[in-house]
């Protein structure tokens, strides 16, 4: 199913590169598209329903796209993923865009777990320190984890950095156990 998500994303990707969108606004109005549609099950069973005729279940994509200012390039793609039963699978579609489009424009995507809420300057150090080892530009997502003692837990992609004082502490059991 992953190789479907990405194919749909890939393919948004290419018509907001090609048509000079912007990326975050695109985005943006693909996530929150996602939400009103998770958020009702109701409309997602209509949506998914193969007995609704599909002139229905564009009319209802269309009155959704208008309350919330989608461009015509999302609605196209959500009216896409209707035609072709795949609404179910449209919030992993739009992680995988972001993911897509990030990679595209040189982007990466870190998230900071710390023990205490980071001030800006911290953020911003740690932000130039990200980059310096990614090579890329990072866009940092921070969260709070009281758990850790201290320290910061990072992950960019599938690398995880684990500089918490909870993380030192088993390496070192660890260490101590196998001698």
């Amino acid at each position: 199913m992953a190789a479907i998500h990405s194919r749909y994303a890939r393919a948004l990707a290419d018509v907001v590169v090609s048509a000079g969108l912007d990326p975050a606004r695109t985005v943006a109005e693909l996530n929150d598209l996602a939400a009103v549609i998770a958020a009702s099950p109701e409309l997602r069973t209509v949506l998914q329903n193969p007995s609704v005729p599909s002139r229905q279940k564009l009319a209802l994509v269309d009155a959704i796209v208008a309350r919330t200012g989608a461009s015509r390039h999302v609605r196209n793609f959500v009216a896409l993923l209707v035609d072709h039963r795949r609404v179910a699978a449209l919030p992993a579609m739009a992680r995988q865009f972001s993911r897509e489009l990030n990679e595209r424009l040189g982007l990466t995507e870190a998230e900071v777990t710390t023990t205490r809420a980071l001030e800006d300057a911290e953020k911003q150090r740690l932000t130039v320190r990200l980059e310096a080892l990614t090579g890329r530009k990072v866009l940092a997502r921070y969260a709070q984890n009281a758990a850790l003692l201290g320290g910061a837990i990072i992950r960019v992609g599938s690398t995880v950095y684990d500089g918490s004082l909870r993380g030192q502490l088993r390496r070192l059991k660890e260490q101590l156990s196998s001698s």
